[in-house]
């Protein structure tokens, strides 16, 4: 059975008392992803090979301009879907907007909302970890144009789609993008679900997260580390934020993730099943 570490608030000040919270790791997060990931290839795991729940259709749609070029996200939802749905912004990992990212958000779209997967390298998708790299070096520069991005990925939900609720979801690069768009536009996002990415303990800058968050972590991850993860819950804890937090203690960092060789089936399987159940209660 896998070994998961649900941490409740309670537990937060003597996991951190125990040590578990040392200091924030410093070194650049893609050079760690490059180490941990550098013989890694997109292949699709079954978090994009399994059909979703019920029949859907998605479809590539311009969402937002990006020196003055289209950007194309891709649009799924519920074929019986009756009436406006609640949305979810879908973020992918450092491969890219590939077709490994849009069979999983038709994968959510299967549970019951429209999802938006957006593209913040601009057309662009990677096969090998160098090219990965260099995009997410690209990307770390442009933060600005990225959160501009974002902004239109949620007027478009909101005012094309008809979104009743919104929230936003992604994976490694795009788990630490979902804490960006949550960060950066708190009263827009009703629901934050962060796999494995990079977080943050200044609680000057958490205060704004009124919003539920959900946080899926690997305890085998060099990328981002469980003392980084523990700080944050202790922070959020801290604030009397609302943070449901789950550390997989034997995965390993992208376990869940579309693309990739590190899938874990079962630790997947499981945070699959929190993830939609946290959906489900903070978005309908």
């Amino acid at each position: 059975m896998q070994n998961i570490l649900k941490i409740s608030i309670a537990a937060l000040l003597a996991v951190a008392l125990a040590g578990c919270v040392s200091g924030v790791v410093e070194d650049d997060e893609l050079e760690m992803t490059m180490k941990e990931h550098g013989n890694d290839i997109p292949v699709p795991t079954p978090m994009a090979s399994l059909a979703p729940a019920q029949p859907v259709s998605g479809e590539a749609v311009i969402y937002t301009t990006a020196d003055g070029k289209d950007i194309e996200g891709w649009l799924a939802r519920p074929d019986n879907a009756a009436g406006d749905l609640p949305a979810l912004i879908v973020i992918h990992e450092w491969w890219g907007l590939n077709d490994n990212l849009r069979r999983s958000s038709e994968r959510l779209a299967g549970e019951g909302y429209v999802t938006l997967a957006v593209d913040l390298h601009k057309g662009n998708t990677a096969d090998t970890p160098k090219d990965a790299m260099q995009m997410g070096r690209v990307l770390s520069e442009n933060k600005e144009p990225a959160l501009a991005n974002l902004e239109d990925a949620v007027a478009y939900l909101k005012n094309e789609v008809g979104a009743t609720r919104l929230g936003v979801l992604g994976w490694c690069q795009g788990g630490r993008w979902s804490m960006r768009t949550a960060l950066h536009m708190p009263d827009q996002i009703d629901a934050t679900v962060i796999y494995y990415g990079r977080v943050i303990d200044d609680k000057e800058e958490l205060k704004v997260l009124d919003m539920p968050v959900l946080g899926i972590f690997a305890g085998d991850d060099f990328i981002v580390p469980p003392r980084l993860v523990y700080r944050f819950a202790t922070a959020m804890a801290d604030l009397k934020k609302n943070l449901e937090f789950y550390m997989y203690r034997d995965a390993s960092h992208a376990f869940s993730n579309p693309s990739g060789t590190e899938y874990n089936a079962e630790a997947a399987a499981d945070a699959w099943k929190r993830t939609t159940a946290f959906l489900e209660r903070n978005l309908k």
